[in-house]
């Protein structure tokens, strides 16, 4: 009777063990991931055009889009 509650108690003390490894890799791989995040959220903030930048860029092309749309509309109409 006491060889079986020593081999319960090893088997049960083995899995929670296994369990205790594994949430540790968990809560360790989610603190890299808060960290991660926080360096892409700066990242972002300083990887990407300006909107106003962007306005005075996207002008002239703009511009010429305007005019080949009125040379087609000119060509369609003949």
């Amino acid at each position: 009777m006491d060889n079986y509650r020593d081999v319960i108690l090893f088997i049960l003390g083995t899995g929670l063990a296994c369990v205790g490894w594994f949430a540790r890799q968990v809560w360790t791989a989610v603190q890299e991931l808060k960290t991660d995040l926080n360096t892409l959220k700066v990242e972002i903030g300083t990887n990407y055009v300006r909107y106003d930048r962007l306005k005075d860029i996207m002008e002239p092309v703009m511009e010429a889009l305007t005019e080949i749309k009125e040379t087609l509309k000119g060509k369609a109409d003949k």
